[in-house]
């Protein structure tokens, strides 16, 4: 048997008379269906075909009519003038400007495989040419990236040390959780999916008796085949709900003194501000009701439902994409904290259970190959989501995690395994930020956003076209993936295209060390297996591998986590990496930063822009949660996600009584907007949409309508807004947006998978 390996999922490759087909892997419990897709002809016709040059830049040189990206047609070219177009403008940056004046993007989704991962590829052909400026985080956990480590443990570390499904079905009480535990999002893992089991999960301990409890805007994210109790929360409001279930216990003494004396720092500074003693202020059920839009009387009732009994506190990465994103994630570990199970079967806290498939996984955390990317001697970074700053304020100074910096001034982007254009929020200023560099380079599978806005699209092939190594930490498979077809008409893999033009530039054997695509698949696997034999895996030989395919690591014996169990056991053998080796409900680190928007321990902060400050204007807030039939805005063109839209258009779910007070209808056209910008959307009456709330999912590809600018595809993030969480973490804010809907009057065609304008001219660049 054949395979491939997705962010989706693992498929089994069929050959047929009609071509291959793929199949989802035996025995997996809950397939995606939207990797079954890749092959479809709906993908195949939005792909980049051959090397593409944008007219003015190819003609005038870097620079030229920047306002046109995006505007004006390409033109195509064979590879070997590619190469040398983009290593000559790579070597006229690095001369003229230095390499701190190179922007390297990347977000790592564009290949589960761990040779042909666009990330590490593009890192290691910008570090080899002197450097790049890189960025940090994820638009997806930037807020909680950076403030747990200060308080708890990396974020990584804890995703990988989740209590596992098993140990919340024997154990656990009441599994109590903000934001939900959406089963759509946990279709996907970032290095690639062996067996989906977040929903064999969730079942698994609601026929245990585990009682669910999902505060959230929405009621459809916590599905367990077994009744729900459903809080609506107003967005953005779960700090102050979270911290009168801490008010509550405290009056109450339900909390644990000896846990919070023995394995934290600074409880006593937030037991003031929670009584009110620093402010006045008891931050009681009274007190939040207003705020969160739940009824003192059901907040209190849930904390007396978390007295005595054993919880697990869970919270979805959604809240910390928001103003002040980074507070609800602290008082989340406050609240576990003063519970005092951390550390014990079936409680404590999750930070993004139904995230990714990975978390709660039972199977061993494995290091599985990687591709060295070696060293970037540039020290100059942004915080991921501050790239419109960085391009529109060069030299501008920001702050981040308690340091000072300055944006650098850049005049080149090479962008490998992303779409900004997806990721990005108020994209009518990414688009004026957009026009500032002299030179865009990107490789792509497909014409999105990003590409059409390019000055050099490099065609690279999808992770089934290529052969590669799959793996993924926690997911229970190591595969010998293989090409289910040749590329896609004159398509290359990221590393033969890094190959080429490193060759040009004299710099072809630092990148490829000699070695084709397939000698480093043997080199990475026959590293890994020492490795894992000091663990106790015996891997076979990389030829015989490739004959078995797939080796299952979950025929070892499965693991049951307990997140933080050996820390509880032995704090001072087992301390902690934060400064005092303890939890820190509050951080003297913190604190000493003196910043604004993020204090001491975890603060009531109201965002600036949430349903406590709207008018009527933009009364509604906007939920652009991920989407369920595509990985951000990856295979939008494929059958599977365009059977979601309505009207070709994204769907826009929004409560009956909303509806009804604006006499919109199921099915209709809507205009969705606010000060920022304006989309199109076909109408979902949905009950399961909290009031005064529109949900509206990310990854509808970025169609703006030439004429009259508004989006017509029902791309959420032209309405939200481009500011940071806090200056602790510059993370985004896509959650805290208001808008309003209305029946849209002008409703023009979509063409977001339309290929853009190709010309020829009548130089003959490849003789130069």
């Amino acid at each position: 048997m054949r395979y491939t390996m997705s962010h989706w999922g693992t498929y089994e490759i069929h050959d047929g008379a009609r071509g291959p087909r793929l199949k989802p892997l035996t025995g997996d419990p809950d397939p995606s269906p939207i990797g079954l897709h890749q092959l479809s002809p709906e993908v195949s016709a939005t792909r980049v075909r051959r090397p593409a040059v944008r007219k003015s830049w190819l003609e005038k040189g870097a620079g030229a009519h920047p306002e046109l990206r995006g505007r004006e047609p390409f033109v195509e070219v064979d590879w070997e003038t590619a190469f040398r177009l983009v290593g000559d403008e790579l070597d006229r940056v690095r001369r003229d400007y230095g390499n701190e004046a190179i922007f390297g993007g990347s977000y790592g989704w564009a290949s589960a495989g761990r040779f042909h991962h666009a990330q590490s590829q593009v890192h290691r052909f910008l570090n080899v040419i002197g450097g790049y400026v890189a960025h940090r985080d994820s638009y997806s956990l930037a807020a909680a990236r950076v403030l747990l480590p200060h308080i708890v443990a990396p974020m990584n570390w804890l995703m990988a040390n989740h209590n596992s499904w098993d140990d919340l079905a024997q154990h656990c009480d009441l599994f109590l959780t903000f934001g939900g535990v959406p089963a759509k999002n946990a279709q996907i893992s970032q290095a690639g999916v062996g067996r989906h089991r977040v929903r064999e999960g969730l079942r698994q301990m609601a026929a245990a008796g585990v009682d669910f409890v999902n505060v959230s805007p929405i009621s459809t994210n916590l599905e367990t085949g077994a009744p729900v109790d459903w809080i609506p929360v107003r967005p953005g409001g779960d700090t102050a709900l979270m911290l009168a279930l801490a008010h509550e216990l405290h009056r109450q003494r339900a909390h644990d003194p000896k846990f919070l004396s023995r394995y934290c720092t600074g409880w006593e500074k937030f037991e003031a501000y929670l009584t009110g003693a620093t402010d006045g202020t008891p931050k009681d059920a009274t007190w939040a009701a207003p705020l969160c839009d739940v009824p003192a009387e059901r907040i209190l009732a849930l904390a007396s439902r978390m007295i005595g009994k054993r919880v697990m506190i869970n919270i979805a990465w959604a809240l910390q994409r928001a103003q002040h994103g980074e507070q609800p994630f602290w008082m989340v570990v406050t609240l576990a904290a003063m519970l005092g199970q951390i550390g014990l079967p079936g409680g404590g806290f999750g930070v993004g259970y139904g995230a990714e498939n990975m978390l709660g996984s039972p199977h061993a955390a494995l290091k599985g190959p990687s591709f060295p990317q070696g060293r970037n001697p540039v020290k100059a970074f942004i915080p991921v989501a501050r790239i419109s700053d960085m391009l529109l304020n060069p030299g501008a100074a920001f702050r981040y995690n308690g340091g000072n910096y300055n944006y650098p001034d850049i005049r080149l982007i090479y962008w490998a395994g992303g779409n900004p254009f997806h990721h990005h929020q108020d994209l009518a200023r990414l688009e004026q930020a957009w026009q500032k560099p002299e030179t865009i380079i990107v490789h792509e599978q497909a014409w999105t956003a990003t590409a059409r806005r390019a000055d050099i699209v490099l065609p690279a092939s999808m992770s089934h076209e290529k052969d590669d190594i799959g793996y993924a930490t926690l997911e229970g498979l190591l595969l010998a993936t293989r090409a289910a077809c040749p590329p896609e008409a004159e398509a290359k893999s990221d590393y033969d295209i890094f190959a080429g033009i490193s060759e040009h530039m004299g710099l072809g054997e630092a990148f490829t060390e000699g070695r084709s695509a397939e000698d480093w698949l043997r080199h990475l696997y026959a590293e890994l297996r020492p490795r894992w034999a000091a663990e106790g895996v015996d891997l076979p030989g990389y030829d015989a591998f490739v004959a078995l395919g797939m080796i299952d690591l979950a025929d070892r014996d499965p693991q049951t986590r307990i997140m933080l169990s050996d820390f509880r056991a032995d704090p001072e053998t087992h301390a902690l990496s934060t400064p005092s080796g303890r939890i820190e409900i509050f951080s003297e680190t913190i604190h000493a930063m003196d910043l604004p928007d993020c204090h001491g321990h975890a603060t009531w902060l109201a965002p600036k822009e949430w349903l406590g400050s709207a008018g009527p204007e933009t009364p509604l807030h906007l939920i652009s949660d991920q989407p369920e039939r595509r990985l951000h805005s990856q295979l939008d063109a494929s059958p599977h996600s365009r059977g979601g839209k309505i009207k070709d258009r994204e769907a826009a779910a929004m409560h009956p009584e909303e509806a009804a007070r604006r006499g919109l209808s199921h099915g209709q056209i809507v205009e969705i907007h606010n000060s920022r910008g304006r989309c199109l959307a076909g109408l979902c009456i949905d009950p399961t949409v909290a009031p005064r709330c529109v949900r509206l999912s990310t990854g509808a590809w970025f169609d703006p309508d030439p004429e009259t600018g508004v989006e017509r595809h029902g791309n959420p993030n032209v309405l939200t807004a481009d500011v940071p969480a806090s200056e602790l973490s510059q993370g985004c804010t896509a959650h805290s947006c208001l808008v309003e809907v209305r029946a849209a009057t002008y409703q023009p065609e979509v063409r977001a998978f339309h290929l853009p304008e190709f010309t020829k001219i009548v130089e003959n660049i490849s003789a130069e």
